[in-house]
């Protein structure tokens, strides 16, 4: 039971420190950490672009660790102020953003942990509008390959916490995977599989009694 409690609080913060992902233009803060070519300029924009016109997403997510953890589930996710993130067994844990409250439930124990959602990272993913960094954040790489973007993303205040990559589909544009690397070195990749984008979705799955 403990075993699957850290693994559940891991694979949390995993999928979570994406939502770290926004703010005002990312323009002048990439500026100041790389020498980015005009095309490199125009990829961030589509990004930028294809992110603020992704008002929903759905999708499975597979996760695999560097320590050898593994783990799907299922996320929703409807801005502004809605999510829900559900892992496939033996993962008890269910996440709910209602627009209000970011909710913990522990299926197997059932039982539910609220805190308001402004107090969160996921506030961020889940604001209105989004952009690709934020004055807490640096940009450290920007690299393209035949039909692939990546970006990597460190704290401001302390880079040595950990980092993220972004990885980007490029021909259609769409988020494809992100990879987390903790300040202990262990890397853990977040795989959206069959993502789809801009989708109506059941409001019922925001929802938490």
């Amino acid at each position: 039971m403990i075993q699957f409690r850290q693994y559940a609080c891991r694979w949390t913060l995993a999928v979570l420190a994406w939502f770290i992902l926004s703010a005002p233009p990312a323009e002048a803060i990439i500026a100041r950490t790389l020498k980015l070519s005009k095309q490199d300029v125009a990829d961030l924009i589509r990004i930028e672009q294809h992110l603020n016109t992704s008002r929903t997403i759905r999708a499975r997510i597979l996760q695999v660790a560097s320590d050898g953890s593994y783990a799907e589930g299922m996320l929703h996710i409807q801005r502004p102020g809605r999510m829900r993130l559900e892992y496939d067994p033996p993962n008890p844990t269910m996440i709910i953003a209602d627009g209000i409250n970011l909710i913990y439930v522990d299926r197997e124990l059932e039982h539910a942990t609220a805190v308001l959602l402004r107090f969160t990272s996921a506030e961020l993913i889940l604001r209105e509008d989004l952009s690709l960094s934020s004055e807490d954040l640096l940009v450290t790489g920007f690299s393209r390959s035949p039909g692939v973007i990546r970006i990597s993303l460190v704290h401001a205040k302390d880079p040595l916490e950990g980092r993220i990559m972004m990885v980007f589909s490029d021909k259609p544009l769409e988020l494809r995977k992100w990879i987390v690397t903790d300040a202990q070195g262990i890397k853990t990749t977040v795989s959206l599989l069959g993502p789809e984008f801009g989708i109506k979705l059941d409001p019922d799955l925001f929802d938490f009694e």
